[in-house]
């Protein structure tokens, strides 16, 4: 499940080490203590649970020995003084406990609080089941105990509840180290880990909860936010003028289309017109340009030969070129890709143009590049695991090497551009996993930059119209067979609102 972009949610995320540099400044300077952190922690905890699982009576907690431990105590202790039945399970012998995780347990016990010398197999004796095992400072591979406890968490049937972090996931990156906890909502304290919203991070978080904790804003601004989510909405076209006419709002000239991919171009085509483009045309294969024209006619399809010859003229009526959809590396191919970086036209570069620049680097800076993961292995020489591995560092490397904008596609798709800021798509959704997708969302993009956004801005915009109009597909008939075109009308109702 994708986490959901919520309006409580802040724009700006950090890593591990700022979140905790922000808390430790807190109480060295601000006057608050760990404990009563530690507190409103367990609070925010409870009361997410109970929105969740309003009808839940029973609670386990797995306890780890460091203060995301501390955490599940004092969230045992309130749901137990709620009326809750609950067990907490320790991986750590108590009497190891040190600091405000050890006064955390000392409350509960006090409380009687039942605390287990075991933890089992499974957990099947309670509707929840907390995970308070391993915190933000992870930075190795789970193993051992805890990845088998975190294997019985997720074999778990009941409903769970990650504090801070779902234990095993990397908070800076997102990724998995080894085995990572299946969290149904992650209650997440004092500001935004960026690892939360990217590669793993939306599988394994589930709902994400935020709760600052009351730390002043004062402790926040003392750290530069590492990337930011994308607004629930993002706007920069303006109202048109009743006077406007189609080339107010520039023309796309979509290339690709190789034999047997002509529904590529299609895609891409209608897309930018759904989106606002004033004028659309495609250069494709010969072979498919007049079908092109009988089932989309408002798209002006151009069969192209010899691409050296028929593209210039073309190439001089557009405003921007979206390069790749359907293309293929066929002496057709490459000349296509060829005639379009020559032309200096800026363009949107997807699917084989991408493959085929990984062959011949270049860098330029009026472009946006938008590669799924196996694409970003290619032009970074490396692997699609090295690349989800850590997603920022993929996508800042794209932009060091190739230069204008990069939209990083998945789950939790990044956007890098001029300001130098990686910005996080929460919308979208599993069923989006589907042929055709990058040729629409290349087709918006391209749309939205011709019609006058900035090379940042469209890139943005287009993939967050992209990821919305997916859900809204999905919210329609399910995810499961949802296909590219389905998008279609929902792209041009949002971009609307």
């Amino acid at each position: 499940m994708t986490a959901p972009l919520s309006s409580s949610l802040p724009a700006s995320l950090y890593r591990a080490e700022q979140v905790r540099a922000m808390d430790a400044h807190a109480i060295t300077q601000l006057g608050l203590t760990g404990y009563e952190l530690m507190q409103r922690a367990g609070g925010t905890a409870l009361a997410a649970l109970s929105r969740r699982w309003p009808s839940a009576r029973t609670l386990s907690v797995v306890c780890g020995g460091g203060n995301n431990g501390g955490d599940g105590y004092v969230l045992a202790r309130l749901a137990r003084a709620k009326g809750m039945d609950v067990r907490v399970y320790p991986l750590v012998p108590v009497d190891r406990l040190r600091g405000d995780a050890l006064r955390a347990y000392e409350d509960y016990r006090d409380a009687e609080g039942p605390v287990l010398d075991f933890v089992p197999a499974d957990f099947e004796g309670a509707e929840v089941l907390a995970d308070g095992l391993l915190g933000t400072g992870l930075d190795r591979p789970v193993e051992g105990l805890y990845a088998e406890v975190i294997k019985g968490i997720n074999r778990f049937s009941g409903g769970v509840l990650a504090l801070d972090i779902p234990s095993g996931l990397n908070a800076d990156t997102g990724h998995p180290l080894g085995i990572a906890v299946n969290a149904d909502i992650t209650a997440t304290f004092v500001a935004l880990k960026q690892g939360l919203f990217t590669g793993g991070g939306p599988a394994h978080c589930g709902e994400i909860v935020f709760d600052d904790l009351g730390i002043p804003p004062a402790a926040q601004r003392l750290q530069t936010p590492s990337a930011r989510l994308l607004p629930s909405w993002v706007k920069g076209l303006p109202r048109r003028a009743r006077d406007a006419h189609k080339g107010h709002f520039g023309h796309v000239l979509v290339l690709g289309g190789d034999l047997g991919y002509g529904g590529a171009v299609r895609m891409a085509g209608e897309a930018a017109a759904r989106v606002g483009a004033g004028l659309v045309s495609l250069a494709t294969r010969p072979e498919h340009a007049a079908l092109l024209s009988l089932h989309r006619p408002e798209l002006m399809s151009h069969g192209v030969a010899q691409p050296n010859d028929d593209l210039p003229a073309l190439m001089q009526r557009a405003r921007v070129l979206a390069l790749g959809p359907g293309l293929g590396r066929s002496p057709w191919g490459r000349a296509m890709f060829g005639a379009a970086l020559a032309s200096g036209l800026p363009l949107v570069a997807d699917a084989d143009a991408l493959n085929l620049l990984a062959e011949t680097p270049l860098k330029r800076d009026d472009w946006i590049l938008t590669p799924h993961p196996g694409e970003a292995a290619r032009l970074l020489q490396t692997d699609t695991a090295a690349v989800q591995k850590d997603r920022y560092a993929a996508v800042a490397e794209l932009r060091r090497r190739y230069g204008g904008t990069v939209v990083l596609k998945g789950a939790g798709t990044l956007v890098l551009g001029h300001s130098g800021l990686p910005e996080v798509c929460t919308s979208g959704n599993p069923g989006m996993a589907t042929g055709g997708m990058g040729d629409v969302l290349t087709g918006v993009i391209a749309g939205l930059l011709a019609q006058g956004l900035s090379q940042e801005v469209a890139a943005a915009t287009g993939v967050r119209l992209h990821g919305a109009a997916g859900d809204a597909a999905a919210e329609e008939g399910g995810e499961r067979g949802m296909l590219a075109s389905d998008l279609m009308r929902h792209l041009r109702r949002l971009i609307n609102l």
